[in-house]
């Protein structure tokens, strides 16, 4: 078995001879390559049809399990600028783009746009802050202001042009967050209890005020073993909880395997839909934007967990 990230050590070494003797063609767009498909979306909103958005990972991709192809070497290779998320949300991927930031490479992090005061510990995921951020609607406010501004940094004569993207996009925002609200409202908050196949919510729990618990841990790295699916199982059955959910870019093996445990207590649990955690939807549908997405989310988990007997 190749040694891949040595090989792609390697091949980042090179970047800087292949780039100088590559040339630009004079009317082509300023590339940005991003690598979950929410923040191409953010870049879409914010640079419209003044940049060129490459985005390495698509609907249903894992990030934390992510591993670059040679063709993504090309794309970084021949970008203007990297966006990233950080908090190791891409796993070693953060490693790669911290190296070519010092090579020159314009690489940036959405969570370095986060007062730490925004960011959400976690005591299990080694001790740093989970990555999820995009589940505050006011981080993703703020991770637009950092985006607009990196962007106006790189194109000083569409300065203009990325503000004004960027006040409709906050309305935008400040709308969503009305509407989730709303949404919200309709669950009384002793039904708020939120169980997911990776603790990828949390920004969501505090934000909405739910109690959220993940079968893995805040990385899809970790697997949950047969203590905690029966430790869950337990929590379902005393707490009452009436459904419990899929994610998208999360096999739905072991949450088929906390439903079975539920019913071998003699509990019911629906499956209540299939949530997006660390993608948006398929390119081209209301869930493959991040306002529809999240508007999504919220109605479906409302919708489950909003029974009565």
């Amino acid at each position: 078995m190749r040694k891949y990230w040595i090989n792609y050590l390697i091949i980042i070494s090179c970047f800087m001879l292949i780039f100088s003797c590559q040339e630009k063609k004079k009317n082509a767009k300023f590339k940005v390559v991003t690598t979950t498909n929410m923040i191409s979306d953010l870049l879409h909103q914010i640079g419209g049809d003044s940049i060129e958005v490459v985005g390495l990972m698509g609907a249903g991709v894992d990030p934390h399990l992510y591993k670059a192809s040679e063709g993504d070497v090309t794309k970084l290779t021949t970008a203007d600028a990297i966006f990233y998320s950080g908090l190791h949300l891409e796993g070693k991927m953060v490693d790669v783009f911290e190296k070519m930031n010092k090579s020159g490479y314009k690489t940036f992090a959405l969570s370095d746009g986060l007062p730490e005061k925004n960011k959400i510990s976690s005591a299990n995921f080694a001790g740093n802050h989970d990555p999820h951020i995009w589940f505050s609607v006011e981080n993703w406010r703020l991770a637009a202001k950092f985006v607009t501004k990196q962007l106006s940094t790189l194109q000083p004569q569409n300065k203009e042009f990325f503000e004004e993207n960027l006040r409709t996009y906050d309305l935008d925002l400040k709308s969503l967050k009305e509407d989730l609200n709303e949404i919200a409202s309709k669950l009384p908050k002793e039904k708020r209890i939120l169980v997911t196949a990776h603790d990828a919510f949390s920004y969501f729990g505090k934000e909405f005020d739910f109690k959220v618990v993940g079968l893995q841990g805040i990385s899809t790295t970790a697997e949950a073993g047969t203590k905690d699916i029966l430790d869950l199982a337990n929590f379902i059955v005393e707490n009452d909880v009436p459904a419990i959910f899929v994610e998208s870019s999360v096999p739905e093996q072991t949450i088929l395997a906390l439903k079975s445990a539920v019913e071998s207590k003699d509990k019911n649990v629906a499956l209540g839909g299939t949530l997006y955690s660390d993608s948006l939807g398929n390119s081209g549908t209301p869930e493959g934007t991040y306002l529809g997405m999240y508007i999504y989310n919220m109605s479906t988990i409302v919708n489950a967990l909003n029974v009565t007997e």
